[in-house]
């Protein structure tokens, strides 16, 4: 069967579509569990109406998605197992991709169903965890190497705060519009099903905009980083490397890699690694350890060395990426991937002291993400539909738990400003740092900082409801993600033979 312009057996073929179809549907659950908050405020304060204001996130949720970066996905990304990233097209690939998206859409669909704002980012980042502890025991590492804990350190501190941030910056910015913007009617709670006042109707408008776009592109990235790790896992020769890659950036590269072995030579000193052993000591060097030091030595520049003369002579062979032969892409990206992922790891620990060297680093780290970092434009619009639709059905639960059950008063206009106003501005600071966050988290603090701030008082059974699923999605996820990759990893090795 011929898929992406490669021909598949019927077996990865079917693995292939069923992959993205999860991958697609795990997006749709994030539209309609979590985009529901975007809509809550409007919804409640009578705005827009339900339908009205569903169709308008949903839509501004695409945009946001189709005008995303792509950092976020390979952050997401960067916390899997090195050999499994590498191999995703292997058996214990297959089970990774399919334990992480349908543990992730198990708990997306059941706190949803209770009607409980839990976060898919938790969700995802716990499934994660699972799969690389029970990777790495099984491998018999041991918990500890199974997954970049550097990296889960950081995403899980931007899980951490982003909530708290919500609750404090909402109640202060409430606080201060009520000394600066002395209009009653914005204060007030919305009586019957009479909309607001024109100049509130469009600031709420505005900033629930703002929530759909910045959820789209944060969240829906999420979706991608999975999306490209099983193209390129299945469908190398098409997705390994960025085929819009122009000759002029592949030159680029290549004179930016030139400067780097000339930067690491010295610091090599007398090492010298083959190819093969080069990227099996940059491989190590960026895998999690127990203590998460980095294993770095003469040997790690060596294997640079080595790496981006490799690379160097494999872009020069050809005049662009798409005329390397499609049997050396994956290695090629493989290459790639280790250098970029091991200058990263020098630049971000701070191991290289000299300017020029760090400028040098970073120059051709930037052109070496290009390479492989990248997101094709139907990728982006496959998840912006998923999530568009998906935050148009089933979005009433939540807006229903958000508008009415986490404050004891109705949610007046100023809240629900506060509120968003606050979610739009961290979820963006969140995606310039490439940084994960919950959109639940952030809006549902944030109106509870501003039932708090406005002293209208919180219903406490709501609220240990929802903490109670915030504790629990983590460890949870981390279950079920273990607990499914062990079972799909039986599965494609005892039934379907895939190794």
């Amino acid at each position: 069967m011929e898929l992406f312009g490669e021909q598949l057996a019927f077996g990865a073929a079917f693995f292939l579509l069923l992959a993205l179809a999860l991958a697609l549907a795990f997006e749709f659950v994030n539209g309609f569990h979590d985009t529901a908050n975007a809509v809550a405020t409007v919804i409640y304060t009578n705005t827009l109406k339900p339908v009205y204001a569903v169709v308008w996130s949903g839509c501004w949720n695409l945009i946001g998605v189709l005008l995303s970066s792509g950092a976020v996905a390979y952050s997401v990304v960067a916390l899997l197992p090195v050999e499994l990233v590498l191999n995703a097209g292997s058996g214990a690939g297959f089970a990774m991709i399919f334990s992480l998206l349908v543990s992730a859409i198990i708990w997306n669909v059941g706190t949803w169903y209770l009607g409980l704002p839990a976060s898919s980012s938790h969700t995802l980042f716990g499934s994660i965890i699972g799969v690389g502890v029970a990777n790495s025991i099984m491998a018999g590492k041991g918990w500890e190497a199974g997954v970049n804990w550097g990296k889960a350190q950081d995403i899980g501190l931007a899980l951490v705060v982003s909530p708290l941030v919500g609750f404090i910056c909402s109640a202060l910015v409430l606080l201060l519009l009520k000394l600066i913007v002395r209009r009653e009617d914005l204060y007030k709670a919305p009586e019957g099903k009479e909309p607001p006042p024109l100049w509130i109707r469009l600031c709420l408008i505005l900033t629930c905009t703002g929530v759909s776009y910045a959820h789209g592109s944060n969240d829906g990235q999420k979706g991608m980083g999975l999306i490209m790790l099983i193209l390129v896992g299945l469908v190398p020769g098409a997705f390994a490397l960025n085929m819009a890659t122009a000759p002029e950036a592949s030159q680029k590269t290549i004179m930016q890699l030139q400067q780097v072995v000339s930067a690491v030579q010295p610091l090599a000193g007398s090492t010298t690694l083959s190819q093969p052993d080069a990227q099996q000591e940059l491989s190590s060097f960026i895998s999690p350890t127990p203590t998460g030091a980095a294993k770095f030595s003469n040997r790690t520049y060596a294997a640079i060395l080595s790496e981006s003369q490799f690379i160097v002579s494999n872009l020069t062979k050809s005049a662009s990426i798409k005329e390397i032969p499609t049997s050396e892409r994956t290695t090629l990206r493989t290459d790639i991937y280790v250098v970029d992922e091991a200058v990263g790891k020098i630049l971000k620990k701070g191991l290289v002291k000299d300017d020029a060297t760090k400028k040098t680093l970073g120059d051709t780290k930037k052109s070496l993400d290009s390479l492989t970092k990248y997101i094709p434009i139907w990728v982006k619009v496959a998840v912006a539909l998923a999530l568009g639709c998906g935050t148009m059905i089933g979005w009433k639960r939540i807006v229903v738990t958000v508008g009415e059950k986490i404050g004891k008063a109705h949610l007046t206009y100023a809240q629900g400003f506060s509120a968003e106003i606050v979610a739009y501005a961290t979820i963006q600071a969140a995606d310039i740092y490439a940084a994960p966050v919950s959109t639940t988290h952030v809006l549902s603090s944030g109106i509870a900082g501003t039932m708090a701030a406005n002293g209208s008082g919180l219903q406490r059974d709501t609220l240990i409801s929802i903490l109670l699923a915030w504790v629990l999605t983590l460890p949870v996820c981390v279950f079920l993600g273990a607990t499914l990759f062990s079972a799909a990893l039986y599965v494609t090795f005892h039934i379907f033979g895939i190794h």
